[in-house]
């Protein structure tokens, strides 16, 4: 299946459900659900194949559980990590494509720039890969949700170790990018909330493969953490070149966009000890086991937070379209903010005005190589962190919703 998926920057599969007549309310008689993500570069292992997997595993489940009365169709691109060529593929989409919601949007300035289009046309965008805090602030639209993580609940549930480690001083190597910028603000914030102090920052280009220069740096200022600011192939690289330098166990190194996927690629035996916040975690209970096992069994690796939140967006779309009766993206988002949303992603979650999905978060640590009992069991659940507390207060919100 991901041979398949990888031989074609766009797939197509359409899914009949019930009668094949127009249904009331549902333009065209189809739902149309676009995964715009990076499927070969720095992301790729975040979102690419396995979001759209996971996407099409959502359809599967609803159609066969839910037999609507109206056409279910995917569609996929790779954006390339490049916002003119995301805008692009969103605008034919929306415009000529018939596509009623995009979903994904992994990259920062893919997702900024894919939310102005999708407020220009007056169609549905639920990020599930981009956590910049500016979607739900300056940049907020009535058509588009964040769903799964975004900086502020990283940096906040990172920054809960300072009082409780004692880790008080910190350096921050960030990507020069949206991401990385965003995550230093909103870390350094954090940080000093806490009774921290951030001691410099250095910036290294996405994609590079050279990072020495950038880690002697932070290696002189002799911050008790050095935070990673950056994600993907470029967190890989830091911890690699971290572990080359021989930082730890000197400096604790703290990735503040750390996933199992990076876990894994790189071992317990490399990562153990590291603090890391997670949005999902596939041995988190029985509801979030029984659905990874069967993502494995299709994908050949465990979820991480983007395809899992890829499958609990596209689930509950749909489950709004039904309910509202059509596909016109106000009545959709409407019934979306007023359904609770629980499922084997998100525990007590919610859409706020601003867009926000509000779902608790977790603070894990990754096991020590002799107690990881099977693979992929990298995490022990420190702390969960109630939706309310890890997000940016509604009341703390520069987007002009937030009052609705």
């Amino acid at each position: 299946m991901r041979k398949a998926i990888l031989r074609s920057a766009m797939i197509a599969a359409t899914f009949a459900a019930g009668c094949a007549a127009h249904a009331d309310g549902i333009s065209d008689g189809t739902v149309r659900i676009g995964v715009l993500t990076d499927m070969a570069g720095v992301f790729s292992d975040l979102g690419g194949t396995g979001a759209v997997t996971a996407a099409q595993m959502a359809i599967d489940d609803f159609v066969a559980k839910e037999k609507p009365p109206f056409k279910i169709e995917l569609v996929s691109a790779d954006h390339q990590n490049k916002p003119d060529i995301a805008t692009g593929i969103a605008r034919q989409w929306y415009d000529t494509g018939g596509v009623d919601l995009i979903t994904d949007v992994i990259n920062s300035g893919v997702a900024l720039a894919v939310s102005s289009v999708a407020e220009t046309k007056g169609r549905m965008l639920i990020v599930t890969g981009s956590g910049s805090t500016r979607l739900t602030n300056e940049q907020c639209s009535p058509y588009t949700i964040s769903y799964t993580w975004d900086t502020y609940s990283y940096a906040n549930g990172q920054a809960r170790i300072v009082k409780s480690l004692g880790l008080d001083t910190w350096y921050f190597v960030a990507v020069d990018y949206a991401l990385g910028k965003s995550l230093v603000t909103e870390a350094s914030d954090a940080v000093t909330r806490s009774g921290g102090k951030v001691v410099g920052t250095v910036y290294h280009p996405i994609s590079t493969t050279d990072l020495s220069s950038f880690l002697l740096q932070a290696q002189g200022s002799k911050a008790k953490v050095i935070g990673f600011a950056n994600a993907g192939a470029d967190l890989l690289n830091s911890i690699k070149a971290a572990k080359d330098f021989n930082i730890t166990p000197s400096q604790a190194i703290v990735p503040l966009v750390g996933t199992i996927t990076e876990v894994h690629a790189l071992g317990a035996a490399a990562t153990q000890g590291m603090f890391l916040v997670e949005p999902f975690y596939w041995n988190l209970d029985d509801l979030s086991r029984q659905w990874s096992k069967r993502f494995f069994d299709k994908f050949g690796k465990m979820p991480n937070f983007v395809q899992a939140g890829a499958y609990s967006a596209v689930t509950n779309y749909l489950k709004a379209v039904q309910a509202a009766k059509t596909d016109d993206a106000a009545a959709v988002i409407k019934q979306l903010k007023s359904m609770p949303i629980n499922d084997m992603f998100a525990r007590n979650g919610k859409i706020r005005a601003d867009g926000r999905m509000v779902h608790d978060m977790y603070l894990v640590q990754v096991k020590v190589p002799a107690d990881v009992a099977e693979r992929w069991d990298y995490y022990n659940v420190k702390e969960i962190i109630p939706g309310d507390e890890a997000f940016q207060p509604l009341s703390s919100s520069r987007c002009r919703l937030a009052t609705q």
